[in-house]
């Protein structure tokens, strides 16, 4: 007996993603954020939301594993200096930025949990 299609496993995490992303942006939503975009395309990666509150601008990696450490563990430091490369690849396209203030957030997903909001969660300083 063969186990589960490889594409099938593939689409169903897509699927997983999809419904991660966008229980994020709700709860984005529902603390005050306006969605400025999602999954926005540069050249140096995609970011999952871009979103806004006020002054901030907060450039959002959603992260959708079984249990929120591993969600955390997920988002590596090479992965943070790319979406940090990719923010300002995005503001250098969509305004300099320069009248708010950019932050780093994740928000974890895991199945029968609310999902999870960490604003500033990594500094762009850092890499």
């Amino acid at each position: 007996m063969m186990g589960p299609d490889p594409d099938e496993r593939r689409r169903s995490a897509e699927r997983f993603g999809h419904w991660a992303e966008t229980a994020a942006a709700w709860l984005l939503r529902f603390k005050g954020y306006r969605i400025i975009a999602r999954r926005a395309r540069t050249p140096q990666g995609e970011i999952d939301l871009i979103a806004a509150r006020g002054r901030v601008i907060a450039f959002v990696e959603v992260k959708a594993r079984p249990s929120r450490d591993e969600a955390l563990e997920a988002v590596t430091p090479r992965q943070a200096k790319r979406i940090v490369a990719a923010a300002r690849a995005w503001l250098a396209g969509n305004g300099n930025g320069t009248e708010r203030d950019c932050r780093f957030d994740i928000i974890t997903v895991s199945p029968y949990l609310w999902p999870k909001h960490l604003a500033n969660a990594f500094d762009e300083n850092l890499w």
